[in-house]
């Protein structure tokens, strides 16, 4: 059976989740024109996915989360991991630019990878 916590947090998640990617999608797809409704849309994906960490942490009765050097470091490790990811996807199948898009997305799968002993720690 499905904890309550794990539900509530499911549903934000995947509401957060659209509102988020549509709201890119609006801002960044010129064809659209829809820049600022887009913008607007992808902060409040952003919000819910914020409450949603929130919410579910408060039902499973966890600790808020600490700000420090390593949380600030990991959030900006995933954002470059990220970026990197995309842009080489971008590179690839936007721009037609084949071998860069495919070096530069390893490279952002890498950095991404980093995250899991820079979290955790190596023994």
């Amino acid at each position: 059976m499905m904890k309550r916590s794990t539900f509530v947090a499911m549903i934000l998640g995947t509401v957060g989740g659209i509102l988020f990617a549509l709201g890119m999608c609006m801002a960044l797809i010129p064809e659209w024109n829809a820049f600022q409704p887009g913008v607007i849309m992808g902060v409040m994906g952003a919000a819910i996915l914020l409450i949603m960490v929130i919410v579910w942490r408060k039902m499973e009765n966890k600790a808020p989360v600490k700000l420090s050097g390593k949380t600030i470091g990991a959030v900006l490790i995933g954002i470059v991991g990220a970026l990197l990811f995309g842009v080489g996807m971008c590179l690839t199948m936007v721009w037609s630019n084949m071998v860069t898009g495919i070096i530069v997305g390893i490279v952002g799968i890498v950095v991404l990878l980093c995250l899991i002993p820079f979290i955790k720690g190596l023994k």
